[in-house]
């Protein structure tokens, strides 16, 4: 086949441009340049050019075309503003969920023609069951990236390829071994996708500022602290609140008054075991027949739930649900559809 790869410089993509040109595909690499160069300029050298520089040596050797494309005037449009204007409301936005349906495998895939498939370095799947495309979890809970994923469409998914969605971590550093990359060392890249080394407060803080607030006790109503912005806060952190007398929670946030309310006893006197949802999209057209369970957050941890309507109730207390987060749902190891959290 004719295969689009896209690639970051990082192992992952690296080992999956291998597999695909070893397995006799065509292929062509590509590099998305999506760096906020002038914004953030100020925090520090910008990564890409080392990433870039990684993938070049790759495709060097194996002699594969590799194309730079400049996206960040769409990338801006549509992922950073989307962040900007979520987290003005008081809501957590999910910026990799966003770039991956909005950019990666949608902008850019109209962007290119004449490819068969558009290839990734993430941790997933791909089954077809009956007509439609699903999602499938890599075998490492850990390293699996459905979460990330589960705002693709049908017709999306029915083009992209997961090269290494089907091996576990350490496999793929085998590899990277076997076929002596450049980076087989490096570190796995951690934070936002056009972000890289740099932290999210620190993108924040380059387009919202600072704007100084109370932060208040939620049972006794009296003032315990204060915070640089309310946007600054997540409900359900833990960490990073800067009071003593701990352990403190953030339940909830006035934005109008940029008042962040905290508790000590979050965990025991916040039923958190339900949630609403909207913008509910499954893979198979409707809700799927059978017990699901949900992820609230990437990461390893999954709650049996029910979804009544637009009602979730889940089997167990989460801190750290979070309007604006997205609630992705499964069955067995299938991604079967996600809405967001109201």
């Amino acid at each position: 086949m004719k295969i689009a790869v896209l690639t970051s410089g990082g192992v992952d993509s690296s080992v999956a441009l291998r597999l695909l040109h070893e397995q006799g595909h065509q292929v062509t690499a590509f590099y998305l340049k999506i760096w906020l160069e002038d914004e953030l300029q100020f925090l520090g050298d910008c990564p890409w050019e080392e990433d870039l520089g990684y993938v070049r040596a790759i495709c060097t050797e194996i002699n594969v075309p590799l194309e730079v494309v400049p996206m960040q005037k769409e990338y801006f449009e549509t992922v950073v503003d989307y962040t900007i204007n979520e987290v003005k409301s008081g809501r957590t936005p999910n910026p990799d969920i966003m770039c991956n349906s909005m950019v990666k495998f949608g902008l850019f895939l109209n962007k290119i023609g004449g490819f068969d498939k558009i290839a990734s370095g993430h941790y997933a799947q791909v089954e077809e069951i009956d007509g439609h495309f699903y999602l499938k979890m890599a075998p490492d809970p850990i390293k699996d990236q459905t979460y990330f994923l589960a705002r693709l469409s049908q017709n999306q998914l029915s083009k992209v390829l997961f090269p290494i969605g089907h091996l576990n971590k350490n496999e793929v550093r085998e590899l990277a071994e076997k076929y002596d990359l450049p980076n087989k060392n490096r570190k796995d890249s951690q934070g936002i996708c056009f972000l890289g080394k740099f932290k999210y407060n620190d993108f924040i803080r380059t387009y919202l500022g600072e704007r100084q607030g109370d932060i208040v006790e939620e049972e006794s109503g009296k003032k315990v602290g204060e915070h640089q912005g309310f946007w600054y806060h997540t409900v359900g952190q833990r960490k990073g609140i800067g009071l003593s007398g701990g352990p403190w929670f953030v339940v909830r946030k006035d934005c109008e008054k940029n008042i962040v309310y905290v508790s000590n006893h979050y965990h025991e006197n916040k039923a958190r075991n339900q949630l609403e949802v909207g913008d509910l999209q499954w893979f198979g057209g409707q809700q799927p027949k059978g017990p699901l369970r949900v992820k609230l957050r990437h990461g390893e941890t999954l709650y049996n739930c029910t979804l009544e309507g637009n009602k979730v109730q889940l089997d167990q207390d989460d801190q750290g649900i979070a309007a604006g987060q997205f609630a992705v749902f499964y069955q067995g190891e299938l991604c079967v559809g996600s809405g967001v959290i109201l």
